[in-house]
Formats: C-alpha cells, sequence, structure tokens
C-alpha cells in the first residue's frame, strides 16, 4: 500500500503543474523526484528506482509514449499520465504503450491522491494480497487467465495487460455471461470511483477488446450493454 515511504517520479516541464503535483505530495508526506524533460526522466527511472511514476506527454525532448515504452521495455513500475490530451484515442495510445491510468488536466488534488491509491489496490490485486479465484486458471474458448501466474493468453498467445485491465478481465471472467453494470464494475475495480472514471471504464474496456481480438473479432469476449454496462460472452 502506499505509504509515507513511497517515492514518487514526478515528469513534469509546466513548472505552475509541477508545483502544484510536488506541493500535493510533501503535503501527504510522499517523498517525490522531479524530471522536466525525457531525458532525466529516463535516468530518474533506472537510477532512483520509485515506486510510482507521473509522467506528462507533452515534454520538450520526446513524447511521453516514447518514456513510456521505454520503461516498459524494462520494468513494470506503475505509470500514471497526467496530460492536457483528453481525446480517447490519446488515452488508449497511452494504456497500449504501457500506461496503468491516465489523468487529465485540469485536475483536482483529490483525484491525483485517488488516482494513486488506487493505481497500488490494482497492483495488491494482481500480487494476490487481494482474494484469490478459487480456481487456478478460467477458460473460455481461445482465452485463458491463469491467476497464479497472472497472464492471459488468446489462442496460446500472450497479451500484455495493464494491472487495471487485468483486474477488468477478472472481473469479467468470474462473472461470464452476467451483465455488470458500470456501477458494479468501478465499485469492483476502482474502489473509491469518482465521476470521470466513467469515462475511463469505457476507455479501459476499449484497449481491453483490442488487446483480446483480432480482425473482426474485437468484441467476441466483451459485449457492451449500452447504458447499463458489459457482459463477457460464454463462448
Amino acid at each position: 500500500m502506499i505509504n509515507q515511504k513511497s517515492k514518487i517520479l514526478v515528469v513534469e516541464d509546466d513548472k505552475p503543474v509541477r508545483n502544484l503535483i510536488t506541493t500535493t505530495l510533501e503535503t501527504q508526506d510522499y517523498k517525490y523526484i522531479v524530471a522536466e524533460n525525457g531525458a532525466q526522466a529516463i535516468l530518474a527511472a533506472t537510477s532512483h528506482n520509485p515506486d510510482i511514476i507521473l509522467l506528462d506527454l507533452g515534454l520538450p525532448d520526446m513524447d511521453g509514449i516514447e518514456i513510456i515504452k521505454k520503461v516498459r521495455s524494462w520494468s513494470m513500475l506503475p505509470i500514471i499520465v497526467i496530460s492536457a490530451r483528453s481525446e480517447d484515442m490519446d488515452k488508449i495510445n497511452a494504456l497500449d504503450a504501457g500506461a496503468d491510468d491516465y489523468l487529465t488536466k485540469p485536475f483536482s488534488v483529490a483525484e491525483l491522491l485517488a488516482r494513486l491509491r488506487t493505481t497500488y489496490r490494482r497492483l495488491q490485486h494482481m500480487s494476490g494480497a487481494m482474494e484469490e479465484p478459487s480456481q487456478s486458471y478460467f477458460i473460455n474458448g481461445d482465452l485463458k487467465i491463469d491467476y497464479p501466474s497472472a497472464t492471459v493468453t488468446v489462442k496460446n498467445q500472450e497479451i500484455h495487460l495493464m494491472p487495471l485491465e487485468y483486474s477488468l478481465i477478472c472481473l469479467l471472467a468470474k462473472n461470464v455471461g452476467k451483465v455488470l453494470t458500470h456501477r458494479f464494475i468501478l465499485d469492483k475495480v476502482w474502489t473509491n470511483a469518482i465521476e470521470s472514471d466513467m469515462s475511463s471504464l469505457r476507455v479501459y474496456m476499449a484497449s481491453l477488446r483490442k488487446k483480446l481480438g483480432t480482425g473482426d473479432n474485437k468484441e467476441q469476449y466483451i459485449q457492451t450493454h449500452v447504458g447499463i454496462g458489459y457482459r463477457m460472452v460464454k463462448m
């Protein structure tokens, strides 16, 4: 669980935003490191071993997506994007690159702290700190979830999921064939859901579908019930 000893790497070139973030972390007794560009971010991530990265995408020397990919080549440490880019495709691209969460500017202090807490809860879920499934694996058609190793495969090919995506697919699998409402999913996966998480849920589901499916079969496992929620189809 995130605590006073957690170290946050703040990657932000906009001074007022950077000051807001660091002041917030300081008042909550978090340790932090600051990087103002991509080169500093990569160096800090490799040398200071932070517990989580707060990453702006629009940096002066390189795009944040490139930083995500570089970090993901050697580490699975949590990355929360903080960006003024608010289009769904921007969010999906960041998630596909390996981001764990996406916070759109402008944001409130309460939302920033909630994202930090939620990210660490999801990591606890993956490490087995939360309730373990009663079986070691789940199979639905070509989809297989191996719970002990926290891996997901489709047609025997492993797909890379972020912690939140993994939590979502596990929840759907546990309730295969049932329609889960938006609120139920948010309460189970986000724990302390806030208003903006509804749009985030849509983005994460789109990213999850893209990773699970190929060609014309992107929605073969997850079905949308407009205005209600989502259901994993029993294959």
